[in-house]
């Protein structure tokens, strides 16, 4: 199967970054691309440092690298595609499993905030889940801030991609996932009754759950409060399921 480059590389945007992603020897940097016109020391750095890396520097034209890079007041004229090496398309992640294996993944259902995606993605390979779920449309992509939120994690993270979070969550319940909420209100997550294969959904920080995704829910699940705490944030709540799914291994 062919993988798109947007489903196996993380681009990085932004000098600063660019030369911390070519400074790390445990990122495997595949090209470097620079505005035509950019020049300054630290884009020498860039060069130099993509030379010994032995990485190809290609310049091109400044409105190219403010379309790869999807954000244009931040590019800074270079940008730099890092191999994701735990990142795919969902359907190949599902084909990867098999159709027997238990697993754990978390969906992201229109979480907007790059912080909380980078938590999200540090909590969940720390805990040593299959996946998460991030739909190329309603989720930031993974950029510099996800990338600083997860302390650099994001590039290993497993990150499974789908167009639409409906799309990936068609596909996860073709292949035998459960698909349950995280949402107040719902059982308790600690005492509920999961399947060996369970998909758990996060929501936005401010609407919670779409309407387009509940219908395709199991179930919803939720975290016990105490104290008259209403709400958990959406990166905490991610941490504490992450580490029950864990707990349930």
């Amino acid at each position: 199967m062919t993988v798109s480059p947007k489903d196996a590389f993380i681009t990085v945007y932004g000098r600063k970054p660019v030369l911390e992603a070519l400074a790390d020897e445990g990122l495997a940097v595949d090209k470097v691309l620079i505005a035509e016109g950019s020049r300054g020391d630290s884009v020498r750095e860039i060069e130099q440092a993509a030379r010994r890396r032995g990485v190809a520097v290609s310049r091109v034209s400044a409105h190219r690298v403010k379309v790869l890079a999807g954000n244009g007041r931040h590019d800074q004229g270079v940008l730099a595609d890092v191999v994701a090496p735990r990142m795919a398309p969902v359907s190949v992640f599902l084909s990867d499993l098999g159709s027997r294996r238990p697993a754990s993944v978390l969906v992201l259902d229109r979480v907007t905030n790059p912080s909380n995606v980078g938590m999200i993605l540090r909590t969940a390979t720390g805990a040593g889940l299959d996946g998460v779920l991030l739909p190329r449309r309603g989720v930031p992509a993974i950029d510099p801030l996800v990338i600083k939120a997860s302390a650099g994690v994001a590039f290993a993270a497993p990150v499974l991609r789908s167009g639409t979070v409906e799309e990936g969550l068609a596909a996860l319940r073709e292949s035998g996932f459960g698909i349950f909420g995280l949402d107040a209100g719902g059982e308790s997550l600690l005492s509920a009754a999961l399947p060996p294969r369970v998909a758990l959904v996060l929501g936005n920080e401010t609407d919670g759950l779409s309407d387009g995704v509940r219908p395709l829910l199991d179930g919803v699940v939720g975290i016990p409060l105490f104290g008259g705490v209403e709400s958990l944030n959406v990166a905490s709540a991610a941490a504490v399921a992450a580490y029950e799914l864990h707990r349930r291994r």
